[in-house]
């Protein structure tokens, strides 16, 4: 009878141990930054900071704003305007950083930090303020701002194709330390191609884009994973609707360096199961595509039609 004591407490103390132990992992993973009780007012408790006060609401230095709760990226200066509303207004958040949710009030759509939850404010869409037509009215106390950092004035260039490049251009001009992005064409066999011509997919090009970036902002390895992340690298001369060689997956790199992390993009993909066919091929010659093409999607007010942001690595 003792025996059976001494063993049930035994075992009754590794319980607890293991309890305990999992708190403590359990509150490790969700360890956010501390709130004041204002903060936690809005950004846990979902409320709204009074118009015209907070301190970003008329801030215009060029930078990121984070998660005040989390440290995320959010939104990006460039993206910011004047609403006139009260509240900081951005037109566009950073690919993947911010999640949309039917409001409690059933009717307005609430924008919430996607990678904690953080309540930021609201979203709306059809008041053309600007050409993107969307206005995500975001409390200041949610937000934290990181100031661009001083650059040397450097600059240096890489070359994706994914598809239709009005979509990879789309998304690379929205990645902090970007400077231009140019759609073109790469890969061919004949100089300064048309649009028809690379259409009819026997001059061998790829539709390409050119991002010129800071590396003192951001690296080619960041801008290599945002590629993988931004297209779909399994599917073989074609994304979404669009058919063709022209419309093939392919990074050209300039560098071993570049080729060597593009390769290990890959292995790391492979290795969670994506069948990768993306092509690792030296750059070539870059044609320039037609004006028309130059910032569809910012020009027009659409969308992408076959990109999207899925989170990968």
């Amino acid at each position: 009878m003792n025996r059976y004591i001494y063993f049930a407490g035994a075992a009754m103390l590794m319980l607890v141990l293991l309890a305990g132990l999992l708190a403590q992992s359990g509150d490790k993973a969700v360890k956010y930054n501390k709130l004041t009780a204002e903060e936690e007012r809005v950004i846990v408790d979902k409320g709204t900071e009074r118009p015209f006060t907070g301190m970003y609401y008329e801030h215009d230095e060029t930078g990121t704003y984070t998660c005040k709760r989390c440290d995320a990226p959010l939104y990006r200066s460039q993206d910011k305007f004047d609403a006139g509303c009260g509240w900081p207004s951005f037109d566009d958040e950073i690919p993947g950083a911010v999640k949309r949710l039917t409001d409690a009030d059933g009717q307005r759509t609430e924008i919430l930090c996607a990678n904690c939850g953080a309540h930021l404010g609201h979203v709306f869409t059809g008041e053309g303020f600007t050409a993107k037509n969307t206005r995500h009215c975001v409390n200041s106390i949610s937000m934290n701002f990181v100031p661009a950092p001083q650059t040397s004035g450097q600059s240096a260039k890489a070359w994706f194709a994914g598809g239709c490049f009005w979509g990879v251009e789309h998304y690379f001009e929205k990645e902090p330390g970007v400077l231009q992005v140019i759609s073109g064409y790469m890969g061919g066999t004949i100089e300064r191609p048309t649009y028809e011509q690379v259409c009819t997919g026997r001059t061998g090009h790829a539709e390409t884009v050119e991002v010129t970036y800071d590396p003192d902002k951001t690296s080619f390895e960041t801008l290599a994973r945002l590629f993988f992340e931004i297209h779909d690298p399994t599917h073989l001369n074609h994304q979404g609707p669009d058919r063709g060689p022209q419309y093939r997956s392919a990074v050209f790199y300039t560098t071993d360096t570049e080729k060597a992390i593009v390769e290990k993009l890959i292995r790391l993909l492979k290795e969670k199961g994506y069948d990768v066919v993306t092509e690792v091929t030296p750059a070539s010659a870059f044609w320039p595509a037609e004006t028309y093409h130059q910032d569809y999607y910012a020009r027009t007010g659409k969308e992408p039609y076959c990109h999207f942001y899925i989170r990968r690595f």
